[in-house]
């Protein structure tokens, strides 16, 4: 009987295809899990990181969120045992400030304190138009007419002007904020053995109000003493009111970079 002839076995061609789909669906499953992620809020991205972090170091993790706020009496709240890492930041819309948003509303929070506690203690001088106080991007700026602390073409504090910066001293003492004393004239030229110019009697002007303050327990690495002569007028020199505005000594509280 004659032997039938075996036929060959050929070569699979598409045996690639088997890795390929096995490679599109792990790509695929990564995509996915990189989506999920992204659309997590950041309470539960902290809580995963957490998790992540505690098993790797093999550490027991708290069962209690990290707050990022702060009570209303401006004393941070710790979870026990919480430990303060960086967050991911995410847009408001995605349930939830950012850090940078809750620092920037405790910060508006303490300045607003600050110019409220100044307000009450300058409030006679405020109500006679001899004080103003602002508050802007810059910090709290306090504006004290100079002929309210000095006599004229003079940087010796008066009696009176002494007792109203030793209440402002007061109440920046308990503060961090780093402070600037600016001092201004008007255009009118000085030229005194004392005061050459206008410089000279700017600069020592806003330094008399930092010794006061420092004498009142303002630390002096927070002060600055600066001098601006005529320049940076807030009125016309070309009238007598508006030059004795623009005689003036501004107090500015910058905000706290560490609130």
């Amino acid at each position: 009987m004659a032997h039938r002839k075996r036929h060959e076995d050929h070569e699979n061609h598409e045996r690639w295809l088997v890795s390929y789909a096995d490679f599109i669906t792990l790509l695929f499953a990564f995509f996915v899990v990189m989506y999920s992620i992204s659309q997590i809020n950041v309470g539960k991205y902290r809580v995963l990181s957490e998790s992540l972090v505690s098993a790797f170091r093999n550490t027991p993790r708290s069962s209690m969120p990290i707050p990022l706020g702060a009570e209303p009496g401006g004393e941070r709240v710790r979870a026990p045992h919480a430990v303060f890492r960086p967050t991911l930041l995410v847009s408001p819309h995605q349930g939830g400030p950012t850090v940078q948003e809750v620092v920037h509303a405790r910060q508006e929070r303490q300045m607003r304190g600050i110019a409220d506690n100044i307000l009450q203690v300058l409030e006679p001088l405020v109500k006679e138009g001899q004080v103003r106080i602002t508050q802007n991007s810059l910090g709290v700026a306090v504006e004290i007419n100079a002929s309210v602390l000095f006599a004229s073409g003079q940087a010796i504090l008066q009696p009176t002007s002494v007792k109203a910066l030793t209440a402002v001293a007061k109440v920046l003492a308990g503060q961090r904020n780093a402070i600037q004393v600016q001092g201004y004239s008007d255009n009118t030229p000085i030229r005194t053995p004392q005061y050459p110019s206008n410089w000279e009697l700017s600069s020592a002007r806003a330094s008399s109000v930092v010794r006061i303050f420092i004498r009142n327990g303002v630390a002096a690495g927070r002060l600055v003493a600066m001098g601006f002569a005529a320049n940076a007028p807030v009125a016309s020199n070309a009238t007598a009111a508006g030059r004795a505005r623009n005689r003036r000594v501004t107090v500015l509280i910058l905000p706290d970079s560490a609130a």
